[in-house]
């Protein structure tokens, strides 16, 4: 039977180097901020909000244009925390 993800980690490279991680309860709140507001924007130099929901009073957001790669990775409430 296969493991169910608690939630999803995402991995946001950026232009010069810096890296930043965001979380997601499903993988389906990361596809709906993914497709509707990542890549319609993406050649924009325009701000979009990053939605961070773990975190209470903070916010980030991001030039979509300088996001250069993403790593998604399931997290199991199981796991070993690795840091």
């Amino acid at each position: 039977m296969p493991r169910t993800p608690s939630e999803f980690a995402v991995h946001l490279l950026m232009d010069g180097g810096h890296r930043e991680e965001v979380r997601f309860s499903t993988i389906q709140d990361f596809q709906k901020w993914y497709s509707g507001e990542l890549v319609p924007k993406a050649t924009s130099d325009d701000f979009i909000s990053v939605p961070i929901k773990n975190i209470q009073g903070e916010y980030m957001v991001v030039r979509p244009s300088k996001v250069l790669a993403l790593r998604v990775e399931p997290i199991f409430s199981g796991s070993v925390d690795r840091y």
